[in-house]
């Protein structure tokens, strides 16, 4: 297969692991809480990908690529996993004192091409590309890497977790993530392959958009070092999204899609 005569690359992410059908939608996993205290602390996690933000209306989140990572970097096994027509579920035991990161990552290559006559669809990674039939025609690839994160505290806040590891869209928080009120100053720092990702749009979303009439999206860009600073003056569930499309440094002729989304609380000062 020649890679030079690919046609124009189209964005086929799916967001998380959705079906096609889902990429106009939001994927988001929603905590029960995200600071808890106390010897026997648990927090129940919902995800789903949806219109209406933590509402459960079109399809759930998959949960093939779920990790979670205690406050020393240890793996947690998600407890009572389950998944329904509109959501997944999972628990998480916080045996540990700090902060937990509960993530969904989703890696690869996604294609669609025309093989007599009919359209076919594609997902692999770089390695596997040569399954595509030789004779496909109307190729088109995107190379997708998306983070989707959700942090949890028992106790005081800790950062072991956020050192960058220099792939993709990375939080680095200069605001604690679990330390967010209403009133106070809040800065969020963002690399890209491990470089701050100067002048990215950072889009920040607050729970209830279902119940009012305008989304009241919060956008914000990032500066030279891939910071954005802000000021919350409501309190709830936030969702936060960030992406960005560059060109394929694997793939002769595609793109890369990037895209980084956060699950955050704002508590009332």
């Amino acid at each position: 297969m020649n890679l030079k005569k690919l046609a124009a690359c189209s964005l086929l992410a799916l967001g998380m692991g959705a079906s096609i059908e889902a990429q106009a939608h939001r994927a988001w996993m929603l905590p029960s809480a995200t600071v808890l205290s106390g010897e026997n602390a648990w927090v129940t996690v919902d995800g789903a990908i949806s219109n209406n933000l933590f509402h459960f209306e079109h399809h759930p989140l998959q949960l093939n690529n779920l990790e979670i990572l205690s406050p020393s970097g240890k793996r947690v096994e998600a407890q009572n996993q389950f998944t329904g027509k509109y959501r997944s579920v999972f628990d998480v035991a916080l045996a540990e004192e700090g902060t937990y990161t509960l993530q969904n990552r989703n890696q690869g290559v996604f294609g669609r091409y025309t093989l007599d006559g009919e359209m076919k669809r594609w997902r692999g990674n770089v390695n596997e590309i040569n399954q595509i039939p030789a004779d496909a025609e109307d190729l088109s690839l995107s190379e997708i890497d998306g983070r989707m994160q959700v942090f949890v505290t028992k106790g005081a806040p800790s950062n072991a977790n956020f050192t960058p590891t220099g792939q993709g869209i990375e939080l680095v928080p200069v605001t604690h993530p679990n330390d967010l009120f209403t009133g106070e100053p809040v800065a969020f720092r963002f690399l890209l392959d491990g470089t701050p990702a100067a002048g990215l749009d950072v889009t920040l979303i607050r729970h209830g958009i279902r119940y009012r009439d305008q989304v009241e999206e919060i956008l914000v860009k990032t500066d030279a070092d891939g910071q954005v600073n802000l000021e919350f003056t409501k309190p709830g569930m936030y969702w936060l999204e960030v992406e960005t499309e560059q060109d394929s440094k694997r793939l002769e002729g595609a793109k890369r899609r990037l895209s980084y989304s956060a699950t955050l609380e704002v508590l009332p000062l």
